[in-house]
């Protein structure tokens, strides 16, 4: 991107015919000029209005007409930062075209200039011409592999990327990066845009008498998160080591022809949890998982049997109560009656485990890489981790430390429910390489990769 004269001047000369000032939170947003800028707004906070606002003052930094794109998880949710630039084009006197409909929506203004919007939903739409600059419309509701994807679409020109959106809670790739770009980079940039911003809304701000009603009324995670525009992750995870942005990897796919574990730890009203493994060069790959909420082990067989990498299973871990009756065969008893499987089981000491599932999130000094990387698909697992929600109802369900509270840790054993992925991941590990350090082990040993 070739950069013609766009002064700060010019660009308050334009604000100005737009009859717009920044505020104090709004102006080192709509100044900001590093490549990669996350905007995490509260509720009503003109998040889309400042979208528009920072797409004005770029436009003319390129010498060529420039190629600008809105791009939303679909069409629809483009509509607000499409019509804020209609109108303030139209405004400027510079607005030559514009589309009736925003599926897909195009602006073209008097100097060949093109906006136009993109869905997240058809990623051939993102595969187009190398664009100038992207604003993600509602950001939050895209997903990681989308967020990749533009970012890529961005290289070629060394265009800008401007993402704004409200948290739809502090778990996910949004809220990861908004912590990782809080205090800036070279390239990347992350800023709060609170609710009470909006002095249109809320003339007296942070002191408005409707946000104050909202304070009293709200958590104090809501609040956080839906109004200022911070993030609240859990607290007191019993795995924070876990990094989204180490451990979670596209590389992490199953290699066709190499050994398939399943790490499994069967329930059914919490959840059947089956860790699909595989060791790559030395590294723990966790390429798939089933994980599912009431359904018995002949279904989870049958989603099992169904996955491409079935054909490559050579055995794998079960919980060791997988060998308990309750008035019927046991789990462990159903995989070799049905498929074949024969499954190794073993009393685990809980904390001893718990060390040496932490022992593999540390990165390999000889390779610099993890020793253990999940597959983005994983979410059930990704949730008890504390990265993403839970599948099956989207709130937080991480595995934590027994808490008071003030959320002060108590005592030296972790809350016991939202942890079936992870203790299957911890019966694989034990199982293979032991807890690290000589000690007793008393298992059922039936098969080993």
């Amino acid at each position: 991107m070739t950069t013609q004269a766009n002064t700060p001047e010019i660009v308050d000369y334009l604000f100005s015919k737009l009859d717009f000032e920044p505020t104090n939170l709004q102006r080192p947003i709509v100044e900001c000029r590093k490549r990669f800028i996350l905007v995490a707004g509260g509720e009503q906070a003109g998040k889309s209005m400042i979208a528009s606002k920072y797409l004005v003052s770029r436009f003319l930094e390129t010498e060529e007409p420039g190629l600008y794109w809105l791009v939303a998880a679909d069409y629809e949710r483009t509509r607000a930062e499409f019509d804020y630039l209609v109108q303030d084009f139209a405004t400027l006197g510079i607005l030559a075209e514009v589309s009736k409909r925003v599926d897909p929506g195009r602006i073209v203004l008097a100097d060949g200039t093109r906006i136009e919007t993109k869905s997240a939903k058809d990623p051939r739409t993102l595969a187009m011409r190398a664009p100038d600059g992207i604003i993600g419309c509602e950001a939050s509701q895209l997903d990681l592999e989308s967020f990749h994807r533009l970012r890529g679409r961005c290289a070629p020109k060394r265009g800008w990327l401007f993402l704004g959106g409200t948290f739809e809670g502090s778990l996910g790739w949004y809220p990861q990066l908004f912590q990782s770009w809080q205090f800036g980079t070279v390239d990347e940039q992350s800023f709060s845009l609170p609710s009470y911003s909006n002095k249109h809304l809320y003339p007296k701000g942070k002191l408005d008498p409707e946000i104050l009603k909202l304070k009293a009324m709200a958590s104090d995670e809501f609040f956080m998160e839906r109004i200022e525009g911070i993030p609240s992750p859990p607290q007191g995870l019993v795995f924070g080591e876990f990094r989204p942005d180490i451990h979670i990897s596209e590389d992490a796919k199953w290699v066709k022809g190499e050994p398939v574990q399943l790490w499994m730890d069967p329930g059914y009203a919490g959840a059947y949890a089956v860790q699909v493994v595989q060791e790559i060069n030395g590294q723990i790959c966790v390429i798939d998982e089933i994980y599912e909420q009431g359904l018995i082990t002949k279904e989870i067989i049958d989603i099992a049997t169904s996955r491409p990498w079935w054909k490559d299973v050579d055995g794998g871990v079960i919980d060791v109560a997988g060998y308990q009756h309750q008035a019927m065969s046991a789990p462990a008893e159903i995989w070799v009656e049905e498929t074949g499987l024969y499954l190794a089981a073993q009393k685990i000491r809980i904390n001893e485990g718990t060390e040496r599932l932490k022992s593999f999130l540390k990165i390999n000094p000889e390779t610099n890489a993890p020793k253990l990387i999940v597959n983005p698909n994983c979410a059930g697992l990704l949730s008890e981790f504390g990265t993403s929600p839970s599948p099956f109802d989207g709130q937080t369900r991480a595995y934590r430390w027994k808490m008071d509270r003030d959320g002060n840790i108590v005592g030296e054993t972790p809350e016991d429910k939202n942890n079936h992925a992870v203790k299957a991941l911890i019966y694989g590990l034990v199982d293979k390489f032991g807890y690290g350090h000589l000690g007793h082990k008393s298992f059922i040993k039936v098969k080993r990769w």
